[in-house]
């Protein structure tokens, strides 16, 4: 399913160029759902928070009940001499990913030390600095640990984010905040939410429904290292309505400010802009 172009992929030892097949019909992860991915990005010729994308794959595959086998560091290098293929203004996803190929006596549980492993990578814009999005509600909510896998960046997650989406974008919505088990203001259907009131920042605070994002804590540090105030709360959809400015964070685009909430409207803030640039700052500090 490639949405940009100049694909790369990684596969059993070696960079093979374009989006090669990796799975079988028979594999656990393309009947049963076993597959869990991560997704940094490179761009201005530097990848931030590479490091930590390539450790949480391996924490989403251990989720999965699935055996990762590639380190952080082999990862890590794997990636750089993938990239290297790709000029200096490229901008690129890196996707590395892992599933399931034999599954238990049931075929449920997928086997131990029976893993496939990848790394996609696909060059894909980012998005321009003038971006923005609206936001609706909808009617369907975040699972909780008991009853799916939210401890990982899983791929059978994502049809209920799809739901979502489909439902707010036939109501002319782009996104959707969404609400999690008990009715409280978690994320939207991509990305982690914040919001600004009298000039501090609030964000919900990580309870087991939600991956509490890489690039969300990277913009948490960088605004409290600037002095502003970030809380990480309990909110519900009033607060949201009663915001100055609301913003999303995630690796995609690393921040997106929100123009509306169903017919609450936003101006682009100053926080939101504040974050970006220092954001765009710590990045080529790192390269």
């Amino acid at each position: 399913m490639a949405v940009g172009k100049n694909i790369r992929t990684y596969f059993e030892g070696q960079w093979h160029d374009g989006d090669a097949p990796i799975m079988r019909a028979a594999d656990h992860g393309a009947w049963l759902g076993s597959s869990v991915f991560d997704g940094a990005r490179y761009f201005d010729g530097m990848a931030p928070d590479l490091e930590a994308h390539c450790a949480r794959v391996n924490r989403s595959a251990e989720a999965l009940m699935l055996t990762p086998f590639v380190t952080t560091e082999q990862m890590v290098e794997i990636t750089k001499e993938g990239l290297a293929s790709y000029g200096p203004d490229a901008a690129v996803y890196i996707r590395p990913m892992y599933w399931g190929i034999d599954g238990d006596a049931t075929a449920i549980v997928p086997m131990e030390n029976s893993t496939g492993f990848a790394i996609c990578l696909e060059e894909i814009p980012m998005a321009p600095e003038t971006a923005s999005v609206t936001l609706g509600y909808t009617r369907f909510r975040r699972p909780i640990l008991e009853s799916a896998v939210v401890n990982a960046k899983a791929g059978c997650l994502y049809p209920n984010n799809a739901r979502m989406l489909k439902e707010v974008r036939g109501r002319g919505f782009t996104n959707a905040l969404v609400a999690d088990a008990m009715g409280n203001v978690a994320e939207t259907a991509t990305a982690n939410i914040f919001m600004v009131r009298d000039g501090e920042v609030f964000t919900p605070i990580p309870n087991g429904t939600f991956l509490a994002g890489i690039t969300r804590a990277r913009h948490i540090q960088n605004l409290r290292a600037d002095g502003v105030k970030v809380h990480e709360s309990v909110l519900g959809f009033d607060d949201f309505h009663k915001a100055d400015e609301v913003f999303m964070t995630g690796n995609m685009n690393k921040i997106t400010p929100v123009t509306a909430l169903e017919d609450t409207q936003y101006q682009v803030g100053p926080i939101a802009r504040r974050a970006r640039e220092m954001y765009w700052d710590w990045a080529l500090s790192t390269r």
